[in-house]
């Protein structure tokens, strides 16, 4: 890998895209190496979870980048955007939830990526936005779609037509991050809620992940099937004849993934 680093730990995986000089930012080459981590670790029963993070302090992910975006066109910015989306998709519909570190700047691709991820945690230095309009384009990862769902309709609309920056609390007080720490609580803090998701149920947290990413896309009704569903496909484990049983003999539950 040239652009990023992955090492796994106590059945964590830690992405960390690894561009300084570029402030992390995204080019062909590092969507290519963040999505073949992604998938490589599906099936693989050593990875209970995911954090991504972004090398540095200063930047989570500074956004696409600009000298190889400089240089497209409307064929090759089409493909561009919707492999990107594909990266994008890759992480959100992970099996292993997915936790962001957000240790700086979050623009652009770097904010889209962040949304990706099923929860997000930033330093209390983090900024976030899309800017992609002072450039004369919009957000081709997602950034009118995924911001739309997650904060609102009138928030993202001024976020990607105004271009600015939001700091890590206002991105806290509009929903666009679980929650705001100290940059040097920032890995202990995610760290923390990567090791409580290795103890829960695998099949559980991928039902759970696949009910909440295909109930944001329907309506109530067809949700709720997906999700009743869904609980029959857990109530037939082993897990939650463990879970249960151990709630009742008051112990902790030792979760095997089948």
């Amino acid at each position: 890998m040239s652009n990023i680093l992955n090492e796994i730990s106590n059945n964590i995986l830690t992405l960390t895209i690894n561009r300084p000089n570029k402030l992390n930012a995204l080019n062909q080459e590092t969507l290519q190496e963040i999505e073949q981590v992604i998938v490589s670790v599906q099936d693989n029963d050593e990875v209970a979870a995911i954090i991504v993070t972004g090398s540095g302090q200063k930047s989570f992910i500074a956004g696409a980048d600009i000298s190889e975006l400089a240089t497209s066109n409307a064929i090759t910015g089409m493909k561009f955007a919707e492999y990107g989306q594909q990266v994008m998709s890759t992480i959100e519909q992970s099996n292993k939830p997915v936790v962001a570190a957000i240790n700086g700047f979050a623009l652009g691709g770097g904010c889209e990526l962040a949304m990706s991820c099923h929860m997000r945690v930033a330093s209390d230095n983090a900024m976030f936005g899309q800017p992609e309009i002072k450039l004369g384009v919009i957000p081709g990862f997602g950034g009118t779609q995924r911001l739309v769902r997650l904060i609102g309709k009138g928030r993202a609309m001024e976020m990607n037509l105004m271009g600015g920056m939001i700091d890590a609390n206002r991105a806290f007080e509009i929903g666009l991050v679980n929650k705001v720490v100290a940059q040097s609580e920032l890995m202990t803090t995610v760290e923390k809620m990567a090791k409580q998701l290795t103890f829960s149920a695998p099949v559980a947290m991928k039902c759970i992940i696949d009910s909440i990413n295909h109930g944001a896309e329907c309506n109530l009704t067809e949700g709720l099937q997906f999700e009743a569903k869904a609980f029959a496909v857990t109530c037939a484990t082993e897990d939650m004849k463990e879970g249960t049983t151990a709630f009742l003999e008051k112990r902790k539950a030792n979760f095997i993934g089948k």
